[in-house]
C-alpha cells in the first residue's frame, strides 16, 4: 500500500499542474473574454481576482444540463453563463479550460479525502 506522503506528492504534483494552466487559461482565454463586450458581465461572480478564471473553466467543462439548472437557479449570478462562454471559445480554449478545471478538482479533493483517511487514522 503506497504511503501518505508518496499520496501527497503525486496530489500536489497534480495541483502545481493545475497552477500552471490557470495562468496559461488566464492568459489565452480569459482575458479574451473580459475585453469582449457581450461577455464581459457574463464571467460569474469574483470573490477574489481571479475567481473568474475559475468560473469560465467550470462553465466548459460541466455538462450543459447542470449549467442549464444553475442559470435557473437564484444564485447564478455567481457562475458564469456557460451556454455564452461556449460560444465565445475555441476548441483550444475549451481543452485548456477542461484540463485545468479537472485537475484543480482532482488535487483539491484528492488532497481533502487523504486529510480526513489520515485523521481516521486508514494510515497509521
Amino acid at each position: 500500500m503506497p504511503s501518505l506522503s508518496s499520496l501527497l506528492a503525486v496530489a500536489a504534483a497534480i495541483g502545481f499542474f493545475s497552477l500552471i494552466l490557470f495562468v496559461i487559461f488566464g492568459q489565452l482565454t480569459v482575458r479574451k473574454l473580459r475585453k469582449d463586450p457581450i461577455t464581459k458581465n457574463e464571467l460569474g461572480m469574483e470573490y477574489v481576482s481571479g475567481w473568474d478564471i475559475i468560473n469560465i473553466a467550470q462553465a466548459l467543462t460541466l455538462p450543459s444540463s447542470w449549467s442549464e439548472k444553475l442559470s435557473k437557479s437564484q444564485i447564478s449570478f455567481l457562475y458564469a453563463n456557460a451556454a455564452l462562454i461556449k460560444q465565445h471559445t475555441n476548441k483550444l480554449d475549451k481543452v485548456v479550460g477542461m484540463m485545468f478545471y479537472i485537475s484543480l478538482m482532482t488535487s483539491g479533493l484528492s488532497m481533502a479525502l487523504l486529510a480526513l483517511l489520515d485523521t481516521l487514522g486508514f494510515f497509521d
